[in-house]
C-alpha cells in the first residue's frame, strides 16, 4: 500500500526537539504506525499488540528501559497501563534530553489517564486522524491557517491565496472519507472499501470496545452507532437516544463519550460566552470521518449524497472536521472548537477560539450566497465584537461578503 506523507510530521519533529517523548494517539487505522516508522526508521519499534513484544516490556519494564533509554518507539501503548508509570521515572533520570521517545496509542481510560497524570509535562500528545484532503492528494498544509493564527491576521492577504486542490477532490473526500486503506486500495478494487468499513465496525467493537469496556452491552452500543447516523451534525438529546434504544440517560450519555474519547465521534460543545443570549447548552455531534458516516446510510455515489436529507449536515461535518485537523498542525496553542445557538434559533456551525482571537465560521454547502446566510455571523460578530467572521462554501474565489464576513471555498481547507 503507497504510503502518503502526513501534515503532522513536522509538528511532531518540532516537538521531539523540545520534549523527551511525544504521542501520537487517533482512531484505529489512520496510520499512526506508519507514521511514526517513517520518521525515525532508525529506532527500535516494539509494538504492545504483538504478544513477544508485550511480553519482553512488561515482564520487566525497569530492566526494558535500562536498555531503551532512548530512539524507542513504542506501537499500541495503552496495552501496558503501567508503562507510563515507569517511563516517568526513566525520563526524569534526564529530564533535560528531548526526543527520547516515540509512543502511539488508540484512545483509551488507561493512556488517558497514564498521559495526563503519570508523564504531564513530560510528553506531548498528537491526534493523527484519517487522510485531510490535501494530504490525501500530495498537497501541503493550505496557506490560510498561517493567516488564521495569526496574532492580528491580515485578511486582505486572503484573497490573494490559492487552492491546490480542485472541486471534485474535495467532492470525493467528502464522500469516501480519509480512512488510508480503503481509500487507496479502493482506488483498484472498488467494493474493498465498503467490506473494509463493514470489518472495521466489527473489529472497533470486539476489540476495543469490549476489551475497555466489558460490561457494555455491544447490541445496544452498536444500535446507537446506526441511530446517530440519522442525526449527525445535528444538537444531540440523549433522552431521546435513550427512550428509543430503551436504555437510561446516563447510559446514552456514556456510550457517546465512549465515541468520542476513541475518535469515532466528536461531541462539540456549545460556546457559552455570550452573556447576551440565552444559549442552548445541549452538545452537536457527528462522526469525524464522513466516510463512515456514507457506508451507515448506505450512500455510495455523490449524486445519491447530493439528494440526500443529510447531505448538508454531513457537508458540515466534513468542512468542521477539515479545519479542525489544520489548526491542529500548527504549534499554535490553546485552541478551542465549540458550536453556538441561542433559544432564538440563531446558529453558527463552529466556532474557533485561541490566541488570536474568536473565530465565528459558518458552512453551506452551495455556492450562491443571501443577506439572510449572513444574519447570524453578523449578530455574533456584534455581539462579542469579534474582528470577523468565516462563511464557507463551494464558491469559486476568496472575497469578501461584508465588511468583516469573508468568503473563503472549502477547497481552500
Amino acid at each position: 500500500m503507497q504510503d502518503k506523507k502526513r501534515l503532522l510530521e513536522q509538528k511532531i519533529n518540532r516537538l521531539l526537539e523540545m520534549f523527551p517523548a511525544v504521542a501520537v494517539i487517533g482512531p484505529r487505522q489512520c496510520g499512526k504506525s506508519t507514521l511514526v516508522k517513517a520518521l525515525r526508521p532508525d529506532w527500535r519499534y516494539y509494538d504492545l499488540e504483538r504478544p513477544d513484544d508485550y511480553q519482553l516490556v512488561s515482564s520487566d519494564p525497569l530492566g526494558f528501559f535500562s536498555r531503551q533509554r532512548e530512539k524507542t518507539i513504542i506501537d499500541e501503548a495503552q496495552q501496558y497501563p503501567e508503562l507510563f508509570r515507569v517511563l516517568r521515572g526513566v525520563i526524569d533520570q534526564d529530564r533535560k534530553s528531548a526526543g527520547r521517545y516515540l509512543l502511539t496509542g488508540s484512545s483509551s481510560p488507561e493512556i488517558v489517564k497514564g498521559l495526563s497524570e503519570s508523564l504531564a509535562g513530560r510528553i506531548a500528545t498528537v491526534e493523527l486522524w484519517p487522510f485531510k484532503t490535501v494530504e490525501y492528494y500530495a498537497k501541503p498544509l493550505p496557506a490560510v491557517y498561517a493567516v488564521l493564527t495569526g496574532s492580528k491576521p491580515d485578511l486582505s492577504s486572503l484573497t490573494a491565496l490559492t487552492s491546490d486542490l480542485q472541486q471534485d477532490q474535495v467532492y470525493e473526500h467528502w464522500l469516501l472519507g480519509g480512512y488510508p486503506e480503503p481509500r487507496i486500495k479502493g482506488l483498484h478494487i472498488p467494493e474493498f472499501h465498503g467490506l473494509w468499513m463493514d470489518e472495521y465496525f466489527s473489529d472497533y467493537i470486539r476489540r476495543d470496545i469490549q476489551r475497555l469496556f466489558p460490561r457494555i452491552n455491544s447490541h445496544n452500543f452498536r444500535l446507537l452507532i446506526h441511530s446517530l447516523a440519522f442525526q449527525s451534525g445535528s444538537m444531540i438529546n440523549q433522552t431521546e437516544i435513550a427512550r428509543a434504544l430503551e436504555i437510561s440517560s446516563v447510559t446514552s450519555k456514556e456510550y457517546l463519550e465512549i465515541l468520542h474519547n476513541t475518535f469515532i465521534w466528536r461531541n462539540l460543545r456549545s460556546y457559552e460566552n455570550n452573556a447576551l443570549k440565552k444559549v442552548q447548552k445541549m452538545p452537536k455531534g457527528f462522526f469525524r470521518d464522513q466516510g463512515v458516516l456514507h457506508h451507515l446510510l448506505k450512500i455510495n455515489g455523490l449524486d445519491a449524497l447530493l439528494v440526500h436529507p443529510s447531505a448538508g449536515r454531513s457537508f458540515e461535518s466534513f468542512v468542521i472536521e477539515e479545519i479542525i485537523r489544520g489548526f491542529q498542525c500548527t504549534l499554535t496553542s490553546g485552541i478551542d472548537y465549540h458550536y453556538y445557538r441561542t433559544r432564538d434559533k440563531s446558529e453558527i456551525d463552529l466556532i474557533i477560539s485561541g490566541p488570536f482571537g474568536v473565530i465565528p465560521v459558518e458552512v453551506k454547502l452551495g455556492h450562491a450566497i443571501t443577506q439572510r446566510m449572513l444574519t447570524a455571523l453578523k449578530i455574533f460578530i456584534g455581539d462579542i465584537r469579534a474582528h470577523f467572521g468565516i462563511l464557507v462554501n463551494n464558491s469559486e474565489k476568496i472575497e469578501f461578503l461584508d465588511d468583516r464576513i469573508i468568503q473563503i471555498p472549502a477547497r481552500f481547507f
